[in-house]
């Protein structure tokens, strides 16, 4: 019985060993004015390009339309929406065809966002370009926050999270979909030049920055199975605490 935990042990070491060795590493000993550079050169060109085509291979694009569809996020009761790093659109074009709400994008790219303007046809969506830790909005704009894949380009995720919870309402929620600390997701990272999370130190950074998890979800129950797909979590800001009258 020992003799397998400590086989369990080692294994494990090995694993995270090699995901070490496979992860992108840069992100963490760049200056936050180099990653934003680096993103920006990277998403403006060929690579923003095919994004949407990688989304559609990997079947996460369809996935979280049918995430949204299905209900098991429920995009109807929110009136104004904010999505995180728009890309070329992959999500806001689920939420364009799931609600009537009020929705805003932004993405630190603008050719990512002439792109995403081109492929919804649609004027719907207010789009931004602009930092995820220094958002242009006003306190408590927003009942829901999306942000698919965008949060692993920071260092350190807290100073994004921060802002998320500074915009959001009481009792708003945050749809976060992160690349996790697999090793698929370490492939992903050093394919895209972001970073892993593991998805304990997750929570508790997202339980400090005050949006704790409500619920785990997973696009499909192989995908759960597997441990497929990232970490996907519905994230609820707390209510506002009512000050008691001075006496």
């Amino acid at each position: 019985m020992i003799i397998r935990s400590r086989d369990v042990v080692a294994g494990t070491r090995r694993k995270k060993r090699l995901r070490g060795l496979v992860e992108f590493g840069g992100l963490r000993e760049w200056s936050r004015q180099r990653n934003r550079d680096i993103f920006r050169e990277q998403y403006d060109g060929p690579k923003g390009a095919v994004l949407t085509l990688t989304s559609l291979v990997s079947l996460h694009g369809p996935l979280i339309g049918q995430l949204l569809r299905s209900g098991r996020f429920d995009i109807s009761r929110f009136n104004n929406i904010l999505d995180v790093g728009s890309g070329t659109g992959q999500i806001l074009a689920h939420l364009l065809r799931s609600t009537d709400a009020r929705i805003v994008g932004f993405d630190i790219s603008h050719n990512m966002l002439c792109r995403a303007r081109g492929r919804l046809k649609s004027d719907r969506p207010a789009l931004f370009s602009c930092d995820m830790t220094s958002l242009p909005f006003a306190d408590e704009s927003f009942d829901c926050i999306t942000c698919g894949y965008v949060i692993e380009h920071l260092a350190d995720p807290e100073p994004g999270l921060l802002e998320f919870g500074r915009v959001l309402k009481p009792e708003g929620s945050l749809l976060l979909l992160v690349t996790e600390d697999t090793l698929s997701g370490s492939l992903v990272s050093r394919a895209w030049k972001c970073r892993t999370h593991n998805r304990q130190e997750l929570e508790i950074i997202c339980e400090s920055v005050g949006l704790p998890w409500k619920e785990e979800i997973w696009l499909t129950r192989f995908h759960r199975f597997m441990k497929m797909g990232g970490i996907i979590v519905e994230a609820t800001k707390p209510a506002a605490e009512s000050c008691a009258a001075d006496p």
